[in-house]
Protein backbone atom coordinates (compact mmCIF):
# COMPACT_ATOMS: atom_id res chain seq x y z
CA UNK A 1 0.00 0.00 0.00
CA UNK A 2 1.02 3.59 -0.61
CA UNK A 3 1.81 4.89 2.86
CA UNK A 4 0.16 8.19 2.01
CA UNK A 5 -3.14 6.33 2.26
CA UNK A 6 -2.90 5.20 5.91
CA UNK A 7 -3.37 7.59 8.83
CA UNK A 8 -4.09 7.28 12.54
CA UNK A 9 -7.01 8.58 14.61
CA UNK A 10 -6.56 8.19 18.37
CA UNK A 11 -7.97 10.35 21.20
CA UNK A 12 -4.98 9.79 23.49
CA UNK A 13 -2.83 12.08 21.36
CA UNK A 14 -5.11 14.93 22.49
CA UNK A 15 -5.06 13.89 26.15
CA UNK A 16 -1.83 12.07 27.06
CA UNK A 17 0.95 13.97 28.86
CA UNK A 18 2.76 16.12 26.32
CA UNK A 19 6.10 14.22 26.44
CA UNK A 20 4.33 10.90 25.78
CA UNK A 21 2.23 12.37 22.96
CA UNK A 22 5.29 13.87 21.29
CA UNK A 23 7.24 10.62 21.60
CA UNK A 24 4.37 8.55 20.20
CA UNK A 25 3.82 10.96 17.29
CA UNK A 26 7.51 10.80 16.43
CA UNK A 27 7.29 7.01 16.40
CA UNK A 28 4.31 7.12 14.02
CA UNK A 29 6.43 9.38 11.82
CA UNK A 30 9.22 6.78 11.82
CA UNK A 31 6.79 3.95 11.06
CA UNK A 32 5.54 5.73 7.94
CA UNK A 33 1.97 6.65 8.82
CA UNK A 34 0.78 9.53 6.65
CA UNK A 35 -1.41 11.59 8.98
CA UNK A 36 -2.25 11.81 12.67
CA UNK A 37 -5.78 13.07 13.34
CA UNK A 38 -6.54 14.92 16.59
CA UNK A 39 -10.01 15.16 18.09
CA UNK A 40 -11.61 17.95 20.11
CA UNK A 41 -13.95 17.25 22.99
CA UNK A 42 -14.27 17.26 26.78
CA UNK A 43 -10.86 16.58 28.29
CA UNK A 44 -8.89 17.13 25.08
CA UNK A 45 -6.28 19.73 24.32
CA UNK A 46 -7.13 22.74 22.18
CA UNK A 47 -6.58 21.21 18.72
CA UNK A 48 -4.55 24.00 17.07
CA UNK A 49 -2.17 24.11 20.05
CA UNK A 50 -1.94 20.31 20.07
CA UNK A 51 -1.31 20.22 16.32
CA UNK A 52 1.47 22.82 16.64
CA UNK A 53 3.08 20.79 19.43
CA UNK A 54 3.06 17.56 17.43
CA UNK A 55 4.10 19.18 14.16
CA UNK A 56 7.14 20.58 15.95
CA UNK A 57 7.96 17.12 17.34
CA UNK A 58 7.87 15.38 13.95
CA UNK A 59 9.34 15.88 10.50
CA UNK A 60 7.16 14.22 7.85
CA UNK A 61 3.82 13.07 9.21
CA UNK A 62 0.87 15.37 8.60
CA UNK A 63 -1.36 16.48 11.45
CA UNK A 64 -5.09 16.92 10.94
CA UNK A 65 -7.95 17.99 13.17
CA UNK A 66 -10.66 15.37 13.27
CA UNK A 67 -12.49 17.48 14.11
CA UNK A 68 -12.22 21.09 15.27
CA UNK A 69 -15.63 22.12 16.63
CA UNK A 70 -17.14 25.19 14.97
CA UNK A 71 -18.85 26.08 18.27
CA UNK A 72 -15.49 26.30 20.08
CA UNK A 73 -14.14 29.30 18.12
CA UNK A 74 -15.53 31.84 15.70
CA UNK A 75 -14.92 31.63 11.97
CA UNK A 76 -12.15 34.25 12.00
CA UNK A 77 -10.22 32.37 14.69
CA UNK A 78 -10.62 29.12 12.72
CA UNK A 79 -9.39 30.75 9.52
CA UNK A 80 -6.43 32.30 11.33
CA UNK A 81 -5.46 28.97 12.90
CA UNK A 82 -5.63 27.25 9.53
CA UNK A 83 -3.48 29.90 7.90
CA UNK A 84 -0.93 30.03 10.73
CA UNK A 85 -0.22 26.30 10.83
CA UNK A 86 -0.32 26.10 7.04
CA UNK A 87 2.39 28.75 6.87
CA UNK A 88 4.52 27.32 9.69
CA UNK A 89 4.40 23.73 8.38
CA UNK A 90 3.80 23.80 4.61
CA UNK A 91 1.98 20.74 3.33
CA UNK A 92 1.70 19.13 6.76
CA UNK A 93 -1.54 20.46 8.26
CA UNK A 94 -5.13 19.58 7.40
CA UNK A 95 -8.12 21.31 8.96
CA UNK A 96 -11.16 19.18 9.61
CA UNK A 97 -14.13 21.06 11.06
CA UNK A 98 -17.56 19.91 12.14
CA UNK A 99 -20.86 20.87 13.74
CA UNK A 100 -20.36 18.34 16.57
CA UNK A 101 -23.41 17.08 18.52
CA UNK A 102 -26.17 18.73 20.48
CA UNK A 103 -25.04 17.45 23.88
CA UNK A 104 -21.46 18.64 23.34
CA UNK A 105 -22.57 22.01 22.01
CA UNK A 106 -24.88 22.64 24.98
CA UNK A 107 -22.00 21.61 27.26
CA UNK A 108 -20.14 24.59 25.81
CA UNK A 109 -23.09 26.87 26.53
CA UNK A 110 -24.34 27.19 22.94
CA UNK A 111 -27.66 26.36 21.34
CA UNK A 112 -27.41 23.61 18.74
CA UNK A 113 -29.23 24.78 15.63
CA UNK A 114 -29.70 23.22 12.22
CA UNK A 115 -26.30 21.61 11.41
CA UNK A 116 -26.31 22.33 7.68
CA UNK A 117 -27.41 25.93 8.13
CA UNK A 118 -24.81 26.46 10.85
CA UNK A 119 -22.01 25.04 8.70
CA UNK A 120 -22.96 27.11 5.65
CA UNK A 121 -22.94 30.30 7.72
CA UNK A 122 -19.64 29.34 9.31
CA UNK A 123 -17.99 28.72 5.93
CA UNK A 124 -19.28 32.12 4.80
CA UNK A 125 -17.58 33.61 7.86
CA UNK A 126 -14.29 31.85 7.12
CA UNK A 127 -14.37 33.17 3.56
CA UNK A 128 -15.10 36.70 4.76
CA UNK A 129 -12.18 36.44 7.22
CA UNK A 130 -9.72 35.41 4.51
CA UNK A 131 -8.66 38.98 3.76
CA UNK A 132 -8.13 39.89 7.41
CA UNK A 133 -6.07 36.94 8.68
CA UNK A 134 -2.36 36.29 8.17
CA UNK A 135 -1.65 34.88 4.73
CA UNK A 136 -0.23 31.40 5.19
CA UNK A 137 -0.15 28.02 3.59
CA UNK A 138 -3.13 26.59 1.78
CA UNK A 139 -4.07 23.87 4.29
CA UNK A 140 -6.83 21.56 2.99
CA UNK A 141 -10.25 22.04 4.57
CA UNK A 142 -12.41 18.97 5.23
CA UNK A 143 -15.88 18.84 6.73
CA UNK A 144 -17.05 16.18 9.16
CA UNK A 145 -19.78 14.68 7.02
CA UNK A 146 -22.09 11.68 7.23
CA UNK A 147 -25.40 12.38 5.49
CA UNK A 148 -25.78 13.31 1.80
CA UNK A 149 -26.43 17.05 2.24
CA UNK A 150 -23.32 17.60 4.38
CA UNK A 151 -21.32 15.53 1.89
CA UNK A 152 -22.63 17.76 -0.89
CA UNK A 153 -21.52 20.81 1.09
CA UNK A 154 -18.08 19.17 1.52
CA UNK A 155 -17.93 18.83 -2.24
CA UNK A 156 -19.10 22.35 -3.03
CA UNK A 157 -17.48 24.43 -0.28
CA UNK A 158 -14.47 22.45 0.97
CA UNK A 159 -11.66 20.15 -0.15
CA UNK A 160 -13.45 17.02 0.98
CA UNK A 161 -14.92 15.09 3.88
CA UNK A 162 -13.81 13.31 7.03
CA UNK A 163 -16.23 10.59 8.18
CA UNK A 164 -16.38 8.66 11.44
CA UNK A 165 -18.02 5.43 12.62
CA UNK A 166 -18.91 4.33 9.11
CA UNK A 167 -18.99 0.99 7.29
CA UNK A 168 -17.48 0.59 3.84
CA UNK A 169 -20.85 1.05 2.16
CA UNK A 170 -20.90 4.62 3.48
CA UNK A 171 -17.54 5.24 1.84
CA UNK A 172 -19.04 4.10 -1.47
CA UNK A 173 -21.91 6.57 -1.05
CA UNK A 174 -19.62 9.39 0.04
CA UNK A 175 -17.31 8.96 -2.93
CA UNK A 176 -20.26 8.95 -5.30
CA UNK A 177 -21.46 12.28 -3.87
CA UNK A 178 -18.05 13.92 -3.58
CA UNK A 179 -16.85 13.02 -7.05
CA UNK A 180 -13.28 12.10 -7.84
CA UNK A 181 -11.53 15.41 -7.09
CA UNK A 182 -12.38 15.77 -3.39
CA UNK A 183 -10.58 14.16 -0.46
CA UNK A 184 -12.34 11.43 1.49
CA UNK A 185 -10.87 10.24 4.79
CA UNK A 186 -12.98 7.80 6.84
CA UNK A 187 -11.97 6.81 10.37
CA UNK A 188 -12.03 3.04 10.89
CA UNK A 189 -11.82 1.34 14.29
CA UNK A 190 -9.58 -1.73 14.37
CA UNK A 191 -8.63 -4.30 16.98
CA UNK A 192 -6.05 -7.05 16.71
CA UNK A 193 -8.08 -9.74 18.43
CA UNK A 194 -8.97 -13.09 16.84
CA UNK A 195 -11.57 -14.21 19.40
CA UNK A 196 -14.97 -13.05 18.05
CA UNK A 197 -16.55 -12.57 21.48
CA UNK A 198 -13.63 -10.50 22.80
CA UNK A 199 -13.33 -8.45 19.61
CA UNK A 200 -17.04 -7.67 19.49
CA UNK A 201 -17.06 -6.74 23.17
CA UNK A 202 -14.33 -4.17 22.45
CA UNK A 203 -16.26 -2.94 19.41
CA UNK A 204 -19.44 -2.50 21.48
CA UNK A 205 -17.56 -0.67 24.22
CA UNK A 206 -16.27 1.68 21.53
CA UNK A 207 -19.63 2.15 19.79
CA UNK A 208 -21.88 2.43 22.85
CA UNK A 209 -21.37 6.17 23.43
CA UNK A 210 -21.68 7.07 19.75
CA UNK A 211 -24.94 5.14 19.51
CA UNK A 212 -26.45 7.67 21.93
CA UNK A 213 -25.77 10.53 19.49
CA UNK A 214 -28.48 11.22 16.89
CA UNK A 215 -26.06 12.15 14.10
CA UNK A 216 -24.47 8.70 14.09
CA UNK A 217 -27.70 6.82 14.74
CA UNK A 218 -29.54 8.58 11.92
CA UNK A 219 -26.68 7.92 9.52
CA UNK A 220 -26.64 4.21 10.34
CA UNK A 221 -30.42 4.02 9.94
CA UNK A 222 -30.04 5.73 6.57
CA UNK A 223 -27.65 2.90 5.62
CA UNK A 224 -30.22 0.26 6.55
CA UNK A 225 -29.33 -0.67 10.12
CA UNK A 226 -32.31 -1.36 12.37
CA UNK A 227 -33.23 -0.59 15.97
CA UNK A 228 -32.04 -4.08 16.88
CA UNK A 229 -28.65 -3.32 15.33
CA UNK A 230 -28.38 -0.09 17.33
CA UNK A 231 -29.42 -1.45 20.75
CA UNK A 232 -27.13 -2.50 23.61
CA UNK A 233 -23.92 -1.19 22.08
CA UNK A 234 -24.65 -2.66 18.66
CA UNK A 235 -25.45 -6.02 17.11
CA UNK A 236 -22.83 -8.45 15.85
CA UNK A 237 -23.75 -7.28 12.36
CA UNK A 238 -23.02 -3.65 13.22
CA UNK A 239 -19.87 -4.43 15.20
CA UNK A 240 -18.49 -6.40 12.27
CA UNK A 241 -19.35 -3.59 9.83
CA UNK A 242 -17.88 -0.74 11.86
CA UNK A 243 -14.78 -2.34 13.39
CA UNK A 244 -12.12 -4.32 11.57
CA UNK A 245 -11.02 -7.13 13.90
CA UNK A 246 -9.01 -10.32 13.75
CA UNK A 247 -5.38 -10.90 12.83
CA UNK A 248 -3.27 -8.48 10.84
CA UNK A 249 -4.48 -9.90 7.54
CA UNK A 250 -8.13 -9.39 8.48
CA UNK A 251 -7.55 -5.80 9.59
CA UNK A 252 -5.60 -4.98 6.43
CA UNK A 253 -8.51 -6.40 4.41
CA UNK A 254 -10.90 -4.01 6.16
CA UNK A 255 -8.63 -1.07 5.39
CA UNK A 256 -8.45 -2.17 1.76
CA UNK A 257 -12.26 -2.38 1.63
CA UNK A 258 -12.53 1.34 2.38
CA UNK A 259 -9.75 2.23 -0.05
CA UNK A 260 -11.39 0.13 -2.75
CA UNK A 261 -14.68 1.87 -1.93
CA UNK A 262 -13.14 5.25 -2.76
CA UNK A 263 -11.28 6.53 0.32
CA UNK A 264 -8.15 8.57 -0.35
CA UNK A 265 -6.87 7.72 3.11
CA UNK A 266 -8.11 5.52 5.96
CA UNK A 267 -7.49 6.83 9.48
CA UNK A 268 -7.26 3.72 11.64
CA UNK A 269 -8.19 3.92 15.32
CA UNK A 270 -6.71 1.08 17.40
CA UNK A 271 -9.26 -0.01 19.99
CA UNK A 272 -8.58 -1.55 23.37
CA UNK A 273 -10.62 -3.02 26.21
CA UNK A 274 -11.31 -0.38 28.83
CA UNK A 275 -11.14 2.56 26.44
CA UNK A 276 -8.36 4.55 24.80
CA UNK A 277 -4.91 3.45 25.92
CA UNK A 278 -1.92 5.03 24.18
CA UNK A 279 0.58 2.26 24.95
CA UNK A 280 -1.69 -0.55 23.77
CA UNK A 281 -2.79 1.51 20.78
CA UNK A 282 0.82 2.10 19.78
CA UNK A 283 1.55 -1.62 20.12
CA UNK A 284 -1.22 -2.39 17.62
CA UNK A 285 -0.03 0.37 15.30
CA UNK A 286 3.50 -1.06 15.37
CA UNK A 287 2.19 -4.46 14.32
CA UNK A 288 -0.09 -3.00 11.67
CA UNK A 289 2.66 -0.87 10.18
CA UNK A 290 4.48 -4.04 9.23
CA UNK A 291 1.31 -5.70 7.92
CA UNK A 292 0.40 -2.60 5.90
CA UNK A 293 3.95 -2.47 4.54
CA UNK A 294 4.34 1.24 5.32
Amino acid sequence: MDNGRIGVWHPSFSRAPAPLAREAAARLDELGYSTLWLNEGPGSREPFAAAAMLLAATSKIKIGTGIANIWARDATAMAAGRSTLGEAHPGRFLLGIGVSHGSLVSWRGHEYGKPLTAMRAYLDGMNQAADSVIKGGDAPLLLAALRPKMLELSRDRADGAHSYLVPAEHTVMARDILGRDRLLVPEVGVVLERDPAKARAIAREHMSYYLTLPNYVNNLRHLGYTDDDLADGGSDRLADAIVGWGDEEAVVARVRAHLDAGADQVAIQPLTAGGADLADGMSQLERLARALDL
